[in-house]
């Protein structure tokens, strides 16, 4: 009688074992992710900070892989300020259907020149339109602006190479005063070296969401 009720807890032990969930796999560690922008003026080299700010990573990594930023203008640029592209219609007005939420990470400000950040109309209305900076711009950072002081933009990224590529880009509307040459430098193409598969996992309901807006247009 004891050698059966044991042969019956080793079969019932042996039956949980096997209907038991397995863990969870440990989400893949996100790092952060090379560029190489190509532009008629030249290459910008790059790294997207997607380990500190991961939604707004995806989205420009996204954009990019998807060819969307391919053949647009800068159409605006400020010297000693910035330069600002991402917008297909070249206006200022442009995205690519969706808005999503501002990204803050307190390492990242805008203390130095080759800084890429987002361009926005006001909190929370990110889209595809970006920007890379002449200079510090610290005015620009979560709090920097005393009379708004819900204004921000995402830094996301920073030039490793090529900075003297993104000072001398000439932009559709050119200067403070924004007199337009008609053209603009371009970007002709972003690679992106390095793998996307973590970031895109982790990102995996917004990246869907953009899609899904993306592929209607």
């Amino acid at each position: 009688m004891k050698q059966f009720l044991l042969s019956i807890l080793a079969i019932s032990a042996t039956l949980f074992c096997a209907h038991a969930e397995e863990p969870a796999a440990t989400p893949a560690k996100v790092s952060d992710i090379r560029i190489v922008m190509t532009t008629t003026k030249g290459d910008i080299e790059g790294t997207i900070f997607a380990s500190k700010v991961p939604m707004t990573a995806a989205n420009f990594l996204n954009l990019a892989k998807r060819g969307y930023y391919n053949g647009i203008a800068f159409h605006r640029v400020i010297p000693d300020f910035m330069i600002q592209g991402g917008d297909p219609t070249e206006s200022g007005t442009g995205g690519p259907g969706y808005r999503f939420a501002d990204e803050y990470h307190p390492s990242l400000k805008h203390s130095k020149p080759g800084l890429f950040s987002m361009a926005n109309a006001g909190p929370n209305t990110n889209g595809s339109q970006f920007f890379i900076t002449h200079k510090a711009t610290p005015w620009l950072d979560r709090g920097g602006n005393p009379r708004n002081a819900a204004a921000m933009h995402t830094v996301f990224g920073e030039v490793t190479k090529g900075q003297d590529v993104v000072d001398g880009i000439i932009g559709k509307l050119q200067g403070r005063g924004m007199k337009g040459n008609g053209v603009g430098d371009k970007i002709v193409s972003i690679k992106i070296l390095d793998s996307t598969d973590a970031l895109f996992a982790a990102q995996k309901v917004n990246l869907d969401k953009w899609n899904a807006i993306l592929d209607k247009k």
